[in-house]
């Protein structure tokens, strides 16, 4: 994997320069989180297709402040993609990374083959608590984070060097994350997504329940819904062989 900067724009690479001949993963990471959380992933997909994790602004090495809205996450992905020339970008976004490529699918559906939701929902509402631990005390919620996004049936302290890697970000701008989170609903316009969608949900997952998969799933026109047992909202990490697995299955069918 490499580590590199374009545009003011911090991304991590399976392989670089890209292969004009072969799809993009373009992965997108969850709110108040940075492009670490996709390393299980990059690596795993890197021979197979180009695979690219971004920081998004404010976030990582990216440079910038961050957003409060998850359109404008959307656009400066767009650009993002424009600005490498990713060949057949597919978005891959867990939780408000998940938000980003739905809206993606759905206002530039002629720019992508396909599309990889990982428990994430069509509506984002976030409880005030999560805004007044950030407020307070941001080390405090990243504990909360910790508890409350992994499953009881994985282990902890395993992941624990991990999760903290891809838990650096600034408080103002986990505030930012959020808010683009809460107002977030494309419940009404899901309809529109018009290429192969694989959705992803977790038994575990206390912050995007099962329920948010099934909605996305049954809302969109070709999509197909993969449930990841004894996993949280962190599945990509807590089950990585699982969850690549998956992925794997779904480009073999749609990206040949």
């Amino acid at each position: 994997m490499e580590n590199r900067e374009l545009g003011g724009i911090g991304f991590t690479a399976g392989h670089w320069p890209l292969d004009p001949e072969k799809p993009t993963l373009i992965f997108i990471h969850g709110a108040a989180s940075n492009n670490a959380f996709w390393n299980p992933q990059v690596e795993y997909f890197s021979e197979i297709v180009n695979t690219i994790a971004m920081d998004l602004p404010g976030h990582g090495t990216s440079r910038g402040p961050g957003k409060e809205k998850v359109a404008d996450y959307a656009d400066s992905v767009l650009d993002f993609i424009d600005l490498i020339q990713a060949p057949r970008p597919v978005p891959c976004g867990l939780s408000m990374g998940g938000a980003i490529a739905q809206h993606l699918l759905i206002s530039h559906n002629d720019r992508f083959p396909a599309g990889i939701l990982i428990n994430t929902g069509a509506r984002l509402k976030v409880i005030p608590l999560i805004f007044e631990t950030i407020e307070k005390n941001y080390g405090d919620f990243v504990q909360m984070l910790f508890a409350f996004a992994i499953s009881g049936k994985s282990s902890a302290e395993k992941l624990r060097s991990e999760i903290e890697a891809c838990s650096v970000c600034r408080p103002a701008v986990a505030s930012g994350d959020f808010r683009a989170c809460d107002g977030f609903n494309v419940m009404d316009a899901l309809g529109r997504i018009a290429v192969p969608v694989l959705v992803l949900n977790a038994t575990d997952d206390n912050l995007t329940p099962l329920k948010y998969g099934s909605f996305l799933a049954n809302s969109i026109k070709d999509a197909e819904l993969v449930t990841i047992q004894d996993a949280g909202h962190f599945s990509p990490i807590e089950k990585p062989l699982e969850v690549n697995r998956a992925i794997h299955d779904f480009f073999t069918r749609t990206l040949r």
